[in-house]
């Protein structure tokens, strides 16, 4: 899909649920209770992890990758939820074949500068920072805080090729040098999350597991790449699907003017 469409989703993407949101409200209750769900407003502390599988023209370079990431989300009494997250990306599959061609023997290896075939360790490494949007809808709900849960992030990522030369042997891939064979990239995503959302009556087990599909609006960074003697700076459809496990910390926040005796 063309750069332009995309970014027309990602406005309708953060406008639809917008006005979702704006239709939902409602004057608030006298007591500080939510009659409607009975939920309760709660902030969540998360660890995120997840397994994803690229897709568009990630898939070109990468295979399987892995996140591990925090984020912090508060969750109001009407299951709406708005936060921030920060994602780490890392893998250990590469698909480029034309990475380093000029410095690879017909075996694959690099000669050293002291004559020796060795290999270079070559690593995806990334992150995603981004805002988060999204509702607790009460379908499969074992309490009012629980249930199917849809959460839409935006913001922006980066990822590159991590080359990785212990001995510091290959003067073509040190300082300056290696920046013409990392392929740095960076954009705008959008992410989508759709799972459940489970919050333990007695506050002990919190979590959230389900499907992702992250779309990445991502562009080539470097003015040249020595290998293929070129610059990058192309645009790029970059897409992931794969699975998200959340484990929570949940605070939960009571109103000011409640008062107990």
């Amino acid at each position: 899909m063309p750069i332009k469409s995309g970014v027309v989703f990602l406005w309708l993407m953060i406008l639809m649920p917008v006005w979702s949101f704006a239709q939902d409200q409602e004057p608030a209750m006298p007591s500080g209770e939510d009659v409607s769900t009975g939920s309760d407003k709660i902030w969540n502390l998360d660890v995120l992890g997840s397994i994803d599988f690229p897709g568009g023209d990630l898939a070109k370079r990468f295979g399987t990758s892995y996140r591990i990431g925090a984020g912090i989300k508060i969750k109001t009494k009407k299951n709406w939820i708005f936060g921030a997250k920060f994602d780490f990306i890392t893998g250990n599959r590469m698909r480029d074949d034309s990475l380093m061609i000029n410095l690879k023997t017909n075996q694959g290896g690099v000669i050293s500068q002291n004559g020796d075939l060795l290999n270079v360790g070559l690593f995806q490494r990334g992150y995603m920072v981004g805002l988060q949007f999204g509702k607790v809808f009460p379908v499969l709900a074992i309490n009012p805080n629980s249930g199917l849960t849809t959460i839409l992030s935006m913001g922006f990522m980066q990822y590159k090729i991590n080359i990785f030369d212990r001995d510091n042997a290959f003067p073509q891939l040190r300082d300056e040098y290696k920046k013409g064979y990392d392929r740095l990239t960076n954009g705008l995503f959008i992410e989508d999350f759709l799972g459940y959302m489970y919050h333990a009556k007695n506050k002990l087990i919190n979590f959230h597991a389900g499907f992702n599909f992250v779309w990445g609006f991502t562009q080539g960074r470097r003015d040249y790449l020595y290998d293929l003697a070129r610059p990058d700076s192309g645009g790029r459809n970059d897409l992931m699907v794969g699975f998200k496990f959340g484990w929570t910390v949940p605070i939960y926040r009571k109103d000011a003017e409640e008062t107990y005796y």
